[in-house]
């Protein structure tokens, strides 16, 4: 009968020549054994005894009637498996994100969809664009008051940073809803995929940003693209056109205002957009009373009830309420994702709008209008990547 040693090779193994240590491990394994008599290890050739993991019995073979072999392997009792706890919490995360994007353009989908039926029958922008802003306002005060939602820990300092970047942001909002007025979704949203050239240009001749040449060349089929798009517009209107490039001038500088305002702050992405919904409904509100004020909005709600009926509340309720939702989603994805994935994840965006939007409302695409629709989201598609 005998013994057979084994351990792991991948740690250094330590030598134990000591020979009390030898004696203590054969009177250790013949005590705790129902053989008899007890074995003999002594054997000069097999002295050293190399161990470096606490060892068990794994096997017991019995070879013949004069002969059973005990095989002793090493297991690493003090390590755990951070491979397998590593592997889980990355397609944790991937799950996340996914859901995360999935809802984002679900949210997405449902408010142009409804935005655009409430700007057909109701066509001020200006009151639509204060009602998103203050449905969502609501939602984010009842969400702290009842503790659903952590309240922020702000203070004069925040507010102050954060005001720039709330001017950009209702400058954006409402001009991208004035578009949305006057053309088709499909069309202000091919026109807002044209937002990384205006953010090339801008961070270069006013911030004096430099990028490698092959952003600027991305920025090629994307100016390209957006110009065959709109030249080609069945439903070409000029107010709409200025609308979604006003747009995208505006979500730049709030883009960068951000960027540089927000450094080191530890507000997360759900109350940063909640407190940037507060602000800009503050400013916005004087603007939408002076520009429409209380006597149109009243005129054309009743017109508006009496053309589509009760279900025009909903409309409005609805658009006011994924339009929160929808961007509060996005900028909980920001912590979660690099700039460079919630690029992509935006360019993704604009297709699933502008698809929907042409099945839902059944508008008329010429090919070659569809073509430059395609070239501009390439385009967006390339910038992300050289930008990276």
């Amino acid at each position: 009968m005998s013994f057979s040693f084994k351990q792991s090779g991948l740690a250094t193994c330590m030598n134990v020549t000591n020979s009390g240590f030898h004696k203590r491990l054969i009177s250790t394994i013949c005590s705790r054994s129902s053989f008899s008599p007890c074995l003999n290890l002594q054997n000069p050739e097999r002295r050293n005894l190399s161990v470096s993991k606490p060892l068990h019995i794994s096997s017991i073979e019995k070879i013949n009637e004069k002969k059973t072999v005990f095989e002793c392997k090493a297991y690493e009792a003090d390590k755990s498996q951070p491979i397998e706890v590593e592997v889980k919490s990355e397609a944790a995360k991937r799950l996340k994100i996914g859901i995360y994007f999935a809802t984002w353009w679900a949210l997405n989908v449902v408010f142009n969809i409804y935005n655009k039926k409430v700007l057909n029958a109701y066509p001020y922008p200006w009151l639509t664009s204060t009602l998103s802003l203050a449905c969502g306002s609501l939602m984010m005060l009842i969400s702290w008051a009842t503790r659903i939602a952590e309240t922020p820990k702000t203070d004069f300092e925040f507010w102050k940073t954060l005001f720039p970047v709330a001017v950009a942001h209702t400058i954006g909002h409402v001009a991208a809803t004035v578009s949305m007025s006057k053309v088709a979704v499909s069309f202000t949203h091919i026109i807002k995929s044209g937002e990384p050239a205006f953010s090339v240009l801008v961070s270069r001749f006013l911030l004096g940003e430099t990028f490698p040449p092959s952003v600027y060349l991305s920025l090629v089929p994307i100016i390209g693209g957006c110009a065959l798009a709109a030249v080609t517009e069945l439903n070409f209107n000029m107010t709409g056109f200025m609308g979604a490039m006003i747009s995208n001038f505006a979500f730049v500088l709030r883009n960068i205002f951000s960027k540089k305002g927000m450094k080191g702050k530890s507000v997360s992405g759900m109350n940063y957009y909640a407190c940037l919904s507060l602000l800009s409904l503050l400013i916005l509100t004087p603007f939408a009373v002076a520009v429409e004020g209380p006597q149109m909005w009243a005129a054309g709600w009743q017109k508006a009830l009496s053309e589509i009926g009760p279900q025009f509340v909903w409309w409005v309720a609805a658009q006011s309420i994924f339009y929160h939702l929808y961007n509060q989603v996005s900028y909980m994805s920001l912590d979660e994702i690099s700039p460079l994935t919630f690029s992509v994840g935006n360019t993704m965006k604009r297709i699933s709008v502008i698809v929907s939007s042409i099945i839902i409302f059944h508008t008329p695409v010429q090919p070659i209008n569809a073509l430059g629709a395609a070239i501009a989201i390439l385009g967006t598609f390339l910038y992300s990547q050289a930008k990276a």
